[in-house]
């Protein structure tokens, strides 16, 4: 038991240091939900649900997240490269 709280212990301070390094890197802009100090001070004083709730609910949207990629067509069956032929 003693180990299991151990590993969680080291989870939770990685995910945190993650969160909060993530959090000062990002910019203001592009923040959702909250401003930047306010995430600092909730990924801070909550540990565990803080950093998670940065994940979830704070963190920027990326270009790519979310969308699935183009689907990648042979150079044989792809129109725009026969036409260059």
């Amino acid at each position: 038991m003693l180990r299991l709280a151990f590993i969680a212990a080291i989870v939770v301070t990685a995910l945190m240091i993650f969160s909060i390094i993530d959090c000062s890197r990002t910019p203001e802009a592009s923040i959702r939900s909250l401003p930047k100090w306010a995430w600092l001070v909730i990924i801070i004083f909550v540990p565990g649900i803080g950093a998670i709730a940065w994940i979830v609910a704070g963190r920027p949207q990326g270009p790519g997240r979310g969308r699935r990629k183009k689907k990648i067509i042979p150079p044989d069956d792809n129109p725009d490269w026969l036409k260059k032929l």
